[in-house]
């Protein structure tokens, strides 16, 4: 049942905003206005097979955050087909509900009433969570991830807002029962994701399943095997390239990438060097490229040779680190002196932790794992100098931070009855790994999202 309630919380301050009986200027009803709409037509179909029209056509006051159909479209064909079938309406009904605030909401009284953040209980959520957070910034408000584009449609019983993009509340997976899982699974790819999908497997085999094989292969080396047939999901430190992509589907393969955490690209000295504790983008590249000795990088450090660690060129994070700081070139890195290269992230470790004149990256694991012998080092890439760590990286505010993936298939998923599960219990513990790991969790949306996807793609596998 809807609740008749918003909740604002600002500052630690619990308020209640009472609905404005100024804003119903309108003859017609949210659902009224909504339905004349033709922006609005995909959300209007999509409430009523949730069979919420007649609710909110009611007395209300209800705020309604209302995606546009281009939002809708953003949505992967076979997600919005899960949604729309009888086994995804009640996620979908959770969807929509989590698009309403209970009380008429106007931009002013939002503006009027906070400085940074508030949230907002959704009138939807008992079964997936219904926070929604708001922000007002100079570029105007914002809710979770959606941009506000028109604030204060006024109706007679409450206010639109229209938003760019669907809100997705916290989605919970089915539980999963290891002991059911018999079939063998086979994974590769990425060696910066290695760390999480291994530790994801300790966990399952201390519930009662062995039976996956994880290679770290780089992910490029990942994706060829994938797409090649050979495995049943891949693990990859950046988005598939339209080239795998063709690879792909030319074994009748469409993979979907699943967001499972975020990794902050650690650049790492020894703790040994003493004379360095940040860079710019310009003395990074330097060090990673024509420099021959880090006074060439500063005239303030030792006139001692380079010597630089990089992963290989199978590695997704050399390819990250190539677009981010060579603009796409590699040229320039791969025609430095005293350069080693290794797809095996722990010997790129050791090479650093050997010389205090080392310098190397790789993914923030590999130096936690490392923290008390190695040194990493803050970045400044135009926006002051910032240091890698949950904040930063929850803020975007570190430049070296990107997201981390495994993708997979709807075709492996219903020819090995234990895939589906076993994906089920990777994004259910994510956060929890990644922390233990020491990486940093997916931003919220895109681990719903993440969910959402498996649902759709284990639903379309029982087809």
């Amino acid at each position: 049942m809807l609740k008749a309630r918003i909740v604002v919380i600002m500052i630690g301050i619990l308020m209640l905003i009472t609905s404005v009986t100024s804003v119903f200027a309108q003859d017609q009803t949210i659902v009224e206005i909504a339905a004349g709409n033709a922006d609005f037509s995909t959300l209007v179909s999509l409430v009523q097979a949730a069979g919420l029209a007649d609710v909110l056509a009611g007395e209300g006051p209800f705020t309604v955050f209302a995606p546009t159909n281009d939002a809708f479209a953003a949505l992967p064909e076979d997600v919005v087909a899960y949604l729309t079938s009888e086994a995804g309406l009640p996620i979908l009904t959770e969807i929509l509900t989590y698009h309403v605030v209970s009380g008429a909401v106007m931009s002013a009284d939002i503006t009027d009433m906070m400085a940074d953040t508030m949230q907002m209980s959704a009138v939807g959520g008992d079964m997936l969570g219904g926070q929604l957070d708001v922000k007002v910034t100079d570029m105007g408000v914002t809710v979770n991830q959606a941009n506000v584009v028109t604030p204060d449609i006024a109706a007679s019983n409450g206010v639109i807002h229209v938003i760019d993009s669907v809100l997705l509340p916290t989605i919970t997976l089915p539980e999963v029962d290891a002991l059911s899982m018999t079939d063998p699974i086979t994974s590769a790819g990425s060696s910066t994701v290695a760390p999480v999908t291994d530790a994801i497997n300790s966990k399952l085999a201390d519930e009662g399943y062995t039976g996956v094989t994880n290679a770290t292969t780089g992910t490029g080396a990942g994706f060829e095997r994938y797409c090649a047939g050979e495995l049943d999901f891949s693990n990859a430190s950046r988005v598939i390239t339209q080239d795998e992509i063709d690879l792909c589907a030319a074994n009748n393969l469409n993979p979907v990438g699943f967001r499972v955490g975020t990794d902050a690209l650690a650049v790492v000295v020894s703790a040994s060097n003493d004379f360095v504790d940040s860079l710019t983008a310009e003395q990074l590249a330097a060090a990673f490229s024509t420099a021959a000795t880090w006074a060439d990088v500063d005239p303030a450090f030792p006139a001692e040779p380079i010597l630089r660690y990089s992963p290989g060129t199978d590695s997704g994070t050399f390819d990250y680190f190539v677009e981010e700081v060579f603009d796409e070139d590699e040229a320039p890195i791969l025609n430095a002196a005293n350069l080693e290269l290794s797809e095996n992230d722990n010997v790129l470790v050791q090479g650093v932790e050997a010389s205090p004149y080392a310098i190397g990256y790789f993914g923030y694991a590999y130096y936690q794992a490392e923290a008390d012998r190695l040194k990493i080092l803050s970045l400044d890439f135009g926006d002051g100098v910032v240091e890698a760590s949950e904040e930063s990286v929850d803020a975007a505010t570190y430049p070296l931070s990107r997201p981390l993936f495994i993708y997979s298939d709807v075709s492996k998923v219903a020819a090995n009855p234990s895939l589906g599960a076993y994906l089920n219990y990777y994004l259910t513990n994510a956060d929890e790994t990644n922390a233990e790991v020491g990486y940093f969790p997916a931003d919220d949306f895109s681990l719903n999202f993440a969910k959402l996807q498996l649902l759709a793609m284990m639903h379309a596998a029982m087809m």
